[in-house]
């Protein structure tokens, strides 16, 4: 499953292939879509949760309040089934699902970050990221990313940055999931399910606010 964009997406993967996925995408309802999606996957594919046999999140970069859905729903599921939880960075995803598009590296990956900026990071091939992933405004990395396809809802909001915009817009749980099968399969290590905000939230405590309980 996958919360880090405005997508809400689910799949079930049996280690060979996607069984069944859905996505909704709505930047405002993740808490509100994800279970429901959960329950159609299940459904769809005839099999009840404690069948699976391991869980694996998005785990950003993205914005708080949407990421942090995914996240605590499959710690939740992790801790009700005893399985593993696995964390998969979403743009690992989205590269690895514009790879079985047939786009062939070096290209980049970009979501929006919102605030005028994407997340972003670039790739060798589909499965090889160059480094860790960063949050920039699109014109201070255009020059970095000159003359490469660059993949994503934020490449696509942002065309004078990233002339070579390509799809997927947004990620895909059926794209994660097999990312995450075929590195277990692999014996490589998957991430912690710990968010990658990349920066501090927009809510914060105010400063020099007044002091109300009873001293």
């Amino acid at each position: 499953m996958d919360t880090a964009t405005p997508a809400v997406t689910v799949a079930l993967h049996d280690g060979s292939s996607v069984v069944a996925e859905t996505g909704q995408v709505d930047a405002r309802r993740h808490g509100e879509l994800l279970l429901p999606a959960v329950d159609r996957v299940l459904a769809e594919a005839g099999v009840k949760l404690d069948a699976v046999t391991d869980v694996a999140v998005g785990v950003g970069p993205g914005p708080y309040t949407g990421l942090r859905v995914g996240l605590v729903t499959a710690a939740t599921f992790g801790s009700a089934l005893s399985v593993p939880v696995h964390g998969v960075c979403t743009l690992d995803a989205l590269a690895y699902a514009a790879g079985r598009d047939g786009l062939e590296g070096p290209f980049a990956v970009a979501t929006d970050a919102r605030r005028k900026e994407v997340y972003w990071a670039r790739y060798e091939d589909c499965r090889t990221r160059d480094a860790e992933p960063a949050v920039d405004r699109p014109a201070d990395v255009a020059d970095r990313l000159a003359g490469l396809p660059v993949v994503g809802a934020g490449a696509l909001l942002y065309p004078e940055a990233f002339p070579d915009a390509r799809g997927p817009e947004h990620v895909s749980a059926g794209a994660l999931a097999a990312l995450a099968a075929e590195r277990l399969a692999a014996g490589a290590a998957l991430l912690p399910p710990q968010p990658l905000y990349l920066r501090r939230p927009d809510a914060q405590v105010p400063k020099n606010y007044k002091v109300v309980t009873p001293q």
